[in-house]
C-alpha cells in the first residue's frame, strides 16, 4: 500500500516553517492594508504629509510644547538625507537669543515604514532640542510621541526655498565637492508655492513642472468620503479649477487622499487662488452630501479609482 502523500497538507503548527508562513502572510496583509495616518491629531497634518511626500525645499520653525535649549526647525530634506543635525547660529537671528539650531528632516533614508514616520520624527525632534554642535544623531529605540512635543493646534509657518542654500550658514566656504553636490541638488528644484483656501482645509501645493504646472491638494477628510465627493463633482461636470485646468487623478499617501490637477503654467500661482477657493467650497458641499451615489456618480468614482496610485 502506497504511503499517503503529505503534499499540500501545509506546515505543522508550531514548526519553524509554520511561523515563517504566518509571518509572510502577515506582511502581505500589512502591505495591502490602508496606510496609517502617522500625523493625525495635528493641525499641520496635511502640510507634514506634503513636506514628506513631494515638496522639495522648505523649512518651518517648530512651536514646541516645551522650552527647548536649541531652536528646532523642520526641513524637507538635509544633506545626505540624514534625520537631524545641529549647527551654530547667530543669536541675533533667534527671538530667544539661542545660539544653536537643530534641523530635523521629513525626507530621510532611515524610516522603515510609514507607520514609523511620526515616531522617527518625534525622536529626532527630542534629540535636536538640546543636542550640542558636533553631536551626531543616531536612530534609537526611543518612542517619543509627536503630539506630546508639538502644539497640536498650531499650523506650520512654512518658508518655501528656491534652492538648498539654507543647508549651510551664510558665508560658508564650501569645498568644491560639496559645492558641486549643492549645485546638483539645486538643479532638481521646481518653482513651488503653498496656496490657501477659503475654508483653510487641507494643504494645496502648486508646482511648475515645466510643460505643465500641477496642484496637489492634501485633504484631511476620510479617504472614502473625499473619493465620493470627487465622484459627485465629476458626474456634475464640476471636477475642475476652471479654464486651463484638468483633473489628473489622485494618489494616497500617509492615509490621506491627494487630488491632483494639471494647470496652465502660463498663469502665476497667485492667479489660481479664486479657482482654488471656489473648488474648495464645491468639495465641502459635496462632502456634506450623505445620499447614496447615483449610477453616474458610481461610474465616476470607479473611473477616478482606476487612475489612483498609492505612495508609501
Amino acid at each position: 500500500m502506497a504511503k499517503k502523500s503529505k503534499r499540500g497538507s501545509g506546515p505543522r503548527p508550531g514548526s519553524n516553517r509554520s511561523e515563517r508562513v504566518a509571518a509572510r502572510k502577515a506582511r502581505a496583509l500589512a502591505a495591502v492594508a490602508a496606510p496609517p495616518r502617522p500625523f493625525a491629531g495635528l493641525a499641520a497634518e496635511c502640510d507634514l504629509v506634503a513636506l514628506r511626500a513631494f515638496v522639495a525645499s522648505a523649512t518651518a520653525e517648530l512651536d514646541l510644547t516645551s522650552d527647548p535649549t536649541n531652536r528646532v526647525t523642520l526641513a524637507t530634506i538635509l544633506p545626505g538625507a540624514v534625520s537631524a543635525i545641529v549647527r551654530e547660529i547667530d543669536a541675533s537671528s533667534d527671538a530667544d537669543g539661542r545660539t544653536v539650531e537643530g534641523l530635523v528632516a521629513m525626507q530621510t533614508t532611515s524610516e522603515l515604514s510609514v507607520a514609523d514616520a511620526a515616531t522617527n520624527l518625534a525622536n529626532a525632534i527630542a534629540w535636536a532640542t538640546d543636542a550640542e554642535v558636533g553631536d551626531e544623531y543616531e536612530l534609537s529605540g526611543d518612542e517619543n510621541v509627536l503630539t506630546d512635543l508639538l502644539k497640536a493646534d498650531e499650523p506650520l509657518k512654512i518658508i518655501v526655498h528656491e534652492d538648498f542654500s539654507w543647508w549651510f550658514p551664510d558665508g560658508s566656504a564650501l569645498p568644491p565637492e560639496i559645492a558641486q553636490m549643492l549645485g546638483r541638488a539645486n538643479d532638481t528644484i521646481m518653482p513651488t508655492a503653498r496656496l490657501t483656501a477659503t475654508s483653510g482645509i487641507g494643504a494645496p501645493w502648486w508646482v511648475d513642472a515645466g510643460d505643465r504646472a500641477h496642484l496637489r491638494w492634501v485633504r484631511p477628510e476620510d479617504e472614502d468620503d473625499v473619493m465620493r465627493a470627487l465622484a459627485r463633482l465629476h458626474a456634475a461636470g464640476h471636477l475642475t479649477l476652471g479654464e486651463g485646468s484638468r483633473f489628473a487623478g489622485s494618489f494616497r499617501t500617509h492615509g490621506l487622499l491627494v487630488p491632483v490637477f494639471d494647470l496652465d503654467n502660463e498663469k502665476h500661482h497667485e492667479e489660481w487662488y479664486d479657482a482654488v477657493n471656489e473648488f474648495d467650497e464645491r468639495l465641502v458641499e459635496a462632502l456634506g452630501n450623505t445620499a447614496e451615489l447615483t449610477a453616474d456618480e458610481r461610474r465616476s468614482r470607479d473611473g477616478i479609482r482606476g487612475r489612483q496610485i498609492t505612495l508609501r
